[in-house]
């Protein structure tokens, strides 16, 4: 079971990642973000920013179906991200090591970029 603190150690454990100021958390590398936490929005209602969801950025529609299709306990999405490589992880559901590969591979893919 992962959660914020996990996200964040493992983030800022990365080279050049930056932490932006946030409700949540909010990390960047290169100016691009890789994972953040999730502003879930509700018609009628403020955005709430949920610390036990991460946005986490997938590359691709391929991988992102992959993931949605594969791991549907541990990753979901809302149609504000339809068409974006983005991907909704539950912490909660995830292992430690798990989230170190997510977040090393999100990592990865924006750095290069």
């Amino acid at each position: 079971m992962a959660d914020a603190d996990d996200v964040r150690r493992l983030a800022l454990g990365l080279p050049d990642v930056v932490e932006i100021d946030s409700d949540g958390f909010d990390f960047r590398v290169a100016n691009k973000g890789f994972v953040w936490s999730y502003p879930e929005r509700v018609p009628g209602r403020p955005r709430v920013i949920r610390t036990d969801v991460a946005v986490l950025f997938v590359g691709d529609e391929a991988e992102k179906q992959a993931l949605l299709l594969g791991e549907p306990d541990l990753f979901f999405t809302t149609p504000g991200y339809d068409g974006l490589p983005l991907v909704m992880l539950r912490l909660p559901a995830v292992d430690v090591g798990r989230l170190t590969e997510l977040l090393t591979d999100a990592y990865r893919m924006r750095a290069d970029q």
